[in-house]
């Protein structure tokens, strides 16, 4: 009977893991199907290259450089913002903060991912985009920048909670060797305990930058929604997904406008798929050393 529940076991984990490679190519296949056939009519390079989103003029202009850079201006802030506050708050929480405090701050940290983007769309807004038209003096608040800040606050409970789990996991023996040897305990997180969690905290970032470009709601309430290719962070964007979400409810079906928006859904995924490749390249790269 042992051998008998361990084997329904070990199939039932087989069968999830089919299944879910079998949905994600499903999707593709679906986006495929949708989207390709956009491309008889927009040559590829103009899709991607073209300055102008235009698809209800006459005639219609499907350029999705802006969005891309978009995307790219709140994705680069968001990391840059979130990275290094989330690794430094993981370094508190697992070696630093005594029992009570440290239970208390995971707490906290698990009820902040629970919040809806919405919500976080909503305060920032409210909050926010009037404390950076204030401070900056620019005609309105709804920027880059501010995706970039609300974003970031959205991923770092991603990171945070990931990279701790992978500090905590480094051996004892490791910290109590460079100990040994006279390193400080500040020296021991920064030359041994980093290096040993790298691959924790490198799958952490990479889950964090995934949550910041799929994300939707908050970056078309605070960004401005303007598709307009961006110099600085204190320009308004359009990204990717937001042009998805406001256009997709009012757009003709079948329409070249309409299969458009499935090809932006394409070069998501795509760019999805880029990021898991190369996190997953770094990751075995750094077990291998």
């Amino acid at each position: 009977m042992r051998r008998f529940k361990e084997f329904i076991i070990e199939k039932l984990v087989f069968l999830s893991g089919i299944l879910v490679i079998l949905f994600v190519c499903l999707i593709f296949v679906f986006l495929l199907k949708e989207g390709l056939s956009f491309f008889k009519d927009v040559k590829l390079s103009a899709f991607l290259l073209g300055k102008y989103w235009y698809p209800i003029s006459e005639p219609p202009r499907f350029g999705i450089l802006p969005l891309i850079l978009g995307s790219l201006f709140v994705t680069l802030g968001a990391v840059l913002f979130a990275v290094p506050l989330s690794i430094g708050a993981a370094f508190y929480v697992a070696e630093i903060a005594p029992a009570r405090i440290r239970d208390f701050l995971k707490t906290g940290i698990e009820i902040l991912a629970s919040i809806p983007s919405v919500v976080l769309g909503f305060v920032g807004m409210i909050t926010l985009v009037p404390w950076i038209k204030a401070i900056f003096h620019v005609p309105t608040g709804l920027t880059a920048l501010a995706g970039s800040i609300m974003l970031g606050f959205m991923a770092m409970p991603t990171i945070i909670s990931i990279s701790e789990d992978a500090i905590t996991a480094v051996p004892r023996q490791y910290k109590e060797g460079s100990i040994a040897l006279g390193a400080t305990r500040w020296q021991t997180m920064y030359r041994v305990t980093i290096h040993a969690a790298k691959p924790g905290i490198i799958a952490a970032c990479m889950l964090g930058v995934g949550r910041v470009i799929g994300e939707t709601m908050a970056v078309m309430m605070i960004t401005g929604n303007a598709a307009v290719i961006p110099r600085t962070f204190l320009q308004p964007v359009r990204t990717l997904t937001a042009t998805i979400a406001a256009e997709m409810g009012e757009v003709v079906h079948g329409s070249a406008h309409y299969h458009a928006l499935f090809s932006i859904g394409i070069i998501l995924f795509l760019i999805t798929f880029m990021i898991n490749i190369t996190a997953d390249f770094f990751l075995h790269r750094v077990r291998t050393k």
